[in-house]
């Protein structure tokens, strides 16, 4: 075997090994919440990222988004509706809170209510 069909193959194996552990690990956006009566958030809107584009909504219930966010690897993003340009933008990074009744979701804390979870879209009046 020549040095160059080395080099190949080690450039294929670092390729492969790159793309598994993409494929491994997710990315999300969240784009709205829905709320129950006593005004706390119970599913939330996820979206995967791929390579070439971003999936439907998928509603998503507290404890699975929890448990989607726990595994290593896996990130996610406030998704924000931007009225001026007609586009999604990205907002804040969100992570998994231990709080005193259990845990829950929180974007970055930098006191904008506009990229927070509680003001994205309310989708509560979409059943599924």
């Amino acid at each position: 075997m020549c040095a160059d069909t080395f080099e190949h193959t080690n450039k294929e194996e670092n390729f492969l090994q790159k793309l598994l552990i993409k494929s491994i690990m997710s990315e999300y956006r969240i784009s709205g919440i829905w709320i129950n009566q006593n005004q706390v958030i119970t599913h939330y809107a996820f979206h995967t990222v791929g390579v070439n584009s971003t999936s439907k909504a998928i509603k998503t219930t507290k404890s699975d988004a929890i448990a989607m966010l726990e595994k290593s690897g896996n990130t996610a993003v406030t998704w924000v509706w931007n009225y001026k340009t007609s586009k999604w933008g990205i907002g804040e990074t969100v992570e998994v809170v231990h709080g005193e009744n259990g845990k829950y979701l929180r974007s970055n804390r930098d006191d904008r209510l506009t990229d927070n979870l509680r003001h994205l879209v309310d989708f509560d009046w979409i059943t599924q």
